[in-house]
């Protein structure tokens, strides 16, 4: 038995524990550990004991995991390719953006979440689409741009339309063609239906003011006011094995070893963006150094992103391992915090970086 299966182990009686706790009515998880691979799988899409099984073929909705993975990582992609780059404005490929501080924001500010605005679109879900549009290119900021980090839909949504500016194509398709097509991830996308049935798709939520269970589209509320379009926020529906590939890939690039990302380039993922007086810490594109959700056996290169619906990405280039866990926490509803799964976040990183 090699290192990654010994704590799968570990991982399986944690994870069936909170699943037996109401956490979440099933999982799937996988265990990067050097060039050793491991995915688990256990519990039901919804709590009914005739629901369909979770299997390493189940999508999910992986919520702001999109905002990495691909949206992020398109812009990160685009200026490797000196296509674009991190001092280039806003406005610059985003001429409509008429909010404070429009001369300043750079590429930079919004791959590190550094826009402190109090817009949340979460209080906007009941307006049209093209109001919401506007808040979020009028949207006012509190400080300078770069002084203080703000995680935000809004400011994804903004490097989503920069992204697609500067590519000339759709978020959907440059994600196909840099990273989903090229690496086989076939069961990746926008659109779930188009690679998978409805039976095949975990349900996120049991929503009221949808009016019914949310399954097959997307779960955040803004993102799903502005369809068709695809936004940088949230949207990206996908499989454990899928996402896994994409990790794996990742951290490959810290090594050299046909990865994502040139080696050199990669450094920018694990190397703190922010002001070290702030206290804070991201990297370009991933957030860094989290205690949160990383647990304690973090270091100041553990990089990963979290999602609403229940889900995480936790890598350590350094010490060569990383994790992902898929999951529908809020089925049937959302929680009042996100200290339940958070603390499954931890124990999950925990064990894999420990």
């Amino acid at each position: 038995m090699n290192n990654a299966e010994h704590i799968a182990l570990r991982l399986n009686e944690i994870l069936d524990s909170a699943k037996k706790d109401a956490i979440f009515p099933g999982y799937a998880a996988s265990i990067i550990v050097d060039d050793q691979q491991t995915v688990i799988t256990s519990g039901r899409h919804t709590y009914d004991s005739d629901a369909a099984e979770i299997t390493p073929d189940s999508v999910f909705d992986v919520a702001s995991l999109t905002k990495a993975i691909p949206v992020s990582c398109c812009a990160l992609k685009l200026i490797e390719q000196k296509k674009l780059s991190t001092d280039d404005l806003l406005i610059s490929y985003v001429p409509q953006f008429r909010g404070s501080f429009r001369k300043q924001i750079t590429v930079h500010h919004l791959l590190t979440h550094t826009l402190d605005s109090e817009l949340r679109l979460s209080m906007c879900k009941d307006d049209h689409p093209d109001e919401l549009i506007e808040k979020i290119l009028t949207m006012q900021l509190r400080s300078r741009p770069g002084k203080r980090f703000n995680y935000s839909n809004a400011t994804s949504i903004l490097l989503g339309l920069l992204v697609e500016s500067c590519a000339g194509k759709p978020l959907e398709v440059l994600g196909e063609e840099f990273f989903f097509k090229p690496m086989g991830m076939n069961r990746t996308g926008f659109n779930p239906l188009k690679f998978a049935t409805v039976n095949e798709i975990v349900p996120a939520e049991l929503d009221p003011w949808r009016g019914g269970i949310v399954v097959g589209e997307v779960h955040d509320e803004s993102a799903w006011k502005l369809r068709p379009r695809v936004v940088g926020s949230a949207g990206l529906f996908s499989t454990i094995k899928d996402i896994t590939t994409f990790v794996r890939k990742l951290v490959d690039s810290f090594t050299g070893d046909n990865g994502l990302f040139a080696k050199e380039f990669s450094a920018v993922i694990v190397k703190n963006q922010i002001e070290t007086s702030i206290g804070q810490y991201t990297g370009l594109g991933w957030e860094l150094n989290q205690e949160s959700f990383m647990g304690s056996f973090r270091s100041a290169v553990t990089f990963g992103k979290t999602g609403f619906t229940g889900c995480s990405i936790v890598a350590d280039p350094e010490k060569r391992r990383a994790g992902v866990l898929l999951s529908n926490h809020i089925f049937p509803h959302r929680r009042e915090s996100r200290d339940q799964i958070n603390r499954i976040r931890r124990l999950f990183a925990d064990n894999i970086l420990g």
